[in-house]
């Protein structure tokens, strides 16, 4: 296996590893693409009220089920002097709050924190079975009635599904018929009509529950639960709007509770009721995704930057872009061709513009280089060696950026005192490597070795703050995978340079005219 096919197996893996990386932390946990993703973060307060009697007291109350299309941030229990447990039960989950005395008006609450999730996940899985629907028990009249009302429906339907849809909307039909108004009764409640479609569709051997649930509005106080209707058809649940017949669950619409089970319970009390409050809050959709990862000790979370302290975590963040300053050196120098004094020194400089803004730093760099020539070529005068003369000009450049941040604090430039941010090794290399290059090259090489290090970093600058790619940095740093792919790539570039092409153009010119 020669080289060259090792070279783009190795790029091949990291750029597979790390696309996969992260399209597996954007799909599968959740994390956005971009910084400016929100998310609508709902918080919903369940009220309970009762009365009392001076006996031992127990409330029960059902808690919405966890679904993967819900994601839950934050449950909190309250209620004073009640003892308190969460159970588990048949229909799903229940709050149970106890007191061995308790007389006159008592409250608990229930609060939940929630949001639902990007990717569509249905709530109930194919292996929730219904059990066989059990024939409801009609009068002679009322069974007449239910009969006639289903053969109508029947025949105007082709399948399961439309069957259900056409005896929800003829039960709400606005010019009811005999039957119809023999099986609703008058002023008939939510609770009967929602238990009047499952018996009627019981009577045709169809399995449906009662499902109740919350529209999400923002501040809405005294809000109460609304009825769906839940049927089993072709293995799978689907839930249909007991008013007007519509398939699915609505936007916005948290599902509580399934199954016939009581929503409260309350032994040793009266009076007893329930009612529900709602505020929306928009959270960093990222923020989300962190939290709750790490509450879940997904292994990812557990093994990156974000398991590490806060301080840590700040310093990647810089350090995550020194990759991209150095993918836009391997591209201005061996694609563009612009010659730059080492390798590292742009990307340096890039940093320090990051901490000093960009006009103050290329004035202070330009100062502090150009003041350290002028100091540099006395000292060469004096015929010292390599290591005295390099140790000299660091201790030049620490006094010139003293100098500049001293007068800079009198005249009230605070700019200029981010001055400390440049490196003052890589500004004493640099200054040395310069007048190196103007005694053996002149002032001209020097001139475009400095300049294609600034404008170098300049670029790298821009990309370096930009807000999109600081993001995706510090949150994918599955990048840097990507990243050195692409240097690879660009390591085995033998071609013409961009910087080139003014040269063979001159050169062809030159030719045209010779053969004319």
């Amino acid at each position: 296996m020669n080289a060259k096919l090792r070279l783009y197996i190795l790029v091949i893996l990291l750029m597979g590893l790390g696309i996969g990386l992260i399209l597996y932390k954007h799909y599968v946990l959740g994390f956005p693409l971009l910084p400016d993703h929100k998310k609508s973060v709902w918080t919903v307060e369940a009220k309970v009220d009762f009365t009392a009697r001076g006996d031992p007291v127990i409330v029960s109350f059902a808690l919405p089920p966890q679904t993967p299309d819900i994601i839950f941030t934050q449950e909190e229990f309250a209620s004073p002097d009640y003892g308190f447990s969460e159970l588990p039960s048949t229909a799903g989950r229940r709050a149970q709050w106890s007191k061995r005395t308790a007389s006159g008006p008592q409250t608990a609450y229930y609060r939940l924190s929630m949001y639902e999730a990007d990717h569509n996940v249905a709530s109930q899985q194919a292996s929730d079975l219904p059990p066989e629907p059990e024939k409801p028990e009609f009068d002679e009249l009322h069974k007449t009635a239910a009969t006639t009302l289903l053969e109508q429906v029947r025949n105007k339907s082709a399948n399961t599904e439309i069957l259900v849809r056409e005896l929800i909307v003829t039960l709400n039909s606005n010019t009811p018929n005999q039957n119809q108004n023999l099986l609703l009764k008058e002023q008939a409640t939510e609770d009967y009509k929602t238990q009047l479609i499952i018996d009627l569709l019981a009577l045709e051997g169809i399995s449906a529950r009662i499902v109740r649930g919350l529209y999400l509005q923002n501040n809405r106080r005294r809000q109460s639960l609304s009825n769906f209707v839940e049927v089993y058809i072709g293995n799978e649940w689907l839930l249909f709007n007991q008013t007007t017949g519509k398939t699915g669950k609505p936007k916005n619409f948290l599902v509580w509770q399934r199954g016939d089970e009581s929503l409260l319970d309350v032994v040793g009390g009266k009076d007893s009721q329930i009612s529900f409050s709602i505020i929306k809050n928009v959270h960093s959709t990222r923020n989300l995704a962190v939290k709750d990862n790490l509450s879940k000790q997904a292994t990812l979370m557990d093994f990156s930057i974000y398991s590490l302290p806060i301080e840590q975590q700040n310093a990647f963040k810089v350090i995550l872009l020194l990759p991209i300053g150095a993918l836009i050196v391997v591209i201005m120098r061996l694609l563009i061709g612009i010659r730059t004094s080492g390798t590292f020194m742009p990307i340096l400089i890039a940093l320090a513009l990051i901490q000093t803004t960009l006009i103050s730093g290329i004035i202070i760099f330009l100062l502090v280089v150009s003041t350290g020539l002028l100091i540099r070529s006395y000292l060469s005068r004096l015929n010292l060696l390599f290591v005295a003369r390099i140790s000299a000009v660091i201790i030049v450049v620490i006094i010139i950026m003293a100098g500049i941040s001293i007068v800079s604090n009198k005249f009230g430039i605070d700019q200029a005192m981010t001055v400390t941010f440049f490196p003052m090794i890589i500004l004493s290399w640099t200054i040395e490597r310069m007048s190196v290059l103007w005694e053996e090259d002149g002032p001209r090489e020097v001139l475009i070795q400095g300049g294609g290090s600034l404008l170098t970093a300049i670029i790298a600058y821009l990309f370096m703050t930009n807000r999109t790619i600081e993001y995706l940095t510090f949150n994918f740093p599955e990048l840097m995978l990507v990243n050195l792919a692409l240097i690879l790539v660009l390591g085995q570039y033998t071609g013409y340079r961009l910087s080139e092409l003014y040269r063979f153009h001159s050169l062809e010119r030159r030719n045209v005219t010779h053969q004319r």
